[in-house]
This record gives structure tokens, C-alpha cells and sequence, in this order.
């Protein structure tokens, strides 16, 4: 599969403690995963440096994951995360978890909104902010 889409990458490693009963890497753990994805696509954008300036940022609204195949220990988790779409003020992010040999073992959907703490409203997402985003 061309994973070129995905303009972002995350490498992490599997730790014991994320393992379940079976052995396997906890679904629990997968979220977590992708809250590193989501994370990454709001450093790389700038996202995270508009609330620290501002206190407006994204939130997240709703988080889906689809469970393909086990992650295992030790081994290593990629995380690739891209723009899904951009709406008024909010969008979605597709992720995808990979084992080290680029299989999938999960297929994840977030949704965020732009919120200004300030007034606790959503915000439409700025011109330049938009730029930005669509990047990834």
C-alpha cells in the first residue's frame, strides 16, 4: 500500500505495560496511539502554539479506531496521520497504525472542533490556519 498520503509519521515504541492479558498491545493502548497521531498533526501545524498564545485550540469531539491486527512486544508502533477534511470550524484526521513491517493493525478517525476557551464557542477555522492544515 503507498502510505504517501500521509504526510505525517510517528515512531513508538511498544512497551510492555501496553500489553493485555493476551499478550498483545491493549485497545486502550491504540487510542493512545492515535492521541499521539493527533497530537503530532497540532504540533506540526501550529495548533498547540494558537492555544498556548491565545487560548483558543483544537478539541476533540469524537474518536473511532478500527482493530485490523495485534501489535505485539517488543516491536514498534508507526502512527501516519493525515488531513481527512476541513469543515467551517472543524476537521477530521485519518490514522493509520503500522507494525515494523508496514502491515496495518489499525485504521483510526478523529474529529476536532476549533473552540475558543475564552468565550467556550466554536470558531470558523482562519484563511491562514486553513493553509496550513491542508498540508498535511
Amino acid at each position: 500500500m503507498d502510505f504517501s498520503e500521509y504526510k505525517l509519521s510517528l515512531e513508538l515504541r511498544i512497551d510492555w505495560s501496553d500489553l493485555d492479558m493476551y499478550q498483545h498491545v491493549n485497545n486502550l493502548t491504540f487510542i493512545r496511539f492515535l492521541q499521539s497521531g493527533r497530537v503530532n498533526f497540532w504540533e506540526a501545524t501550529g495548533l498547540g502554539v494558537l492555544y498556548e498564545k491565545t487560548n483558543r485550540g483544537p478539541m476533540l469531539v469524537s474518536t473511532h479506531c478500527d482493530f485490523k491486527k495485534s501489535l505485539q512486544y517488543p516491536g514498534k508502533a508507526i502512527v501516519k496521520t493525515k488531513l481527512a477534511y476541513l469543515k467551517n470550524s472543524s476537521f477530521g484526521l485519518d490514522h493509520l497504525i503500522l507494525n515494523e513491517n508496514n502491515e496495518i493493525c489499525a485504521e483510526g478517525r478523529d474529529v476536532a472542533v476549533c473552540y475558543d476557551f475564552n468565550t467556550e464557542n466554536t470558531y470558523a477555522i482562519p484563511e491562514d490556519l486553513r493553509e496550513i492544515m491542508s498540508r498535511y
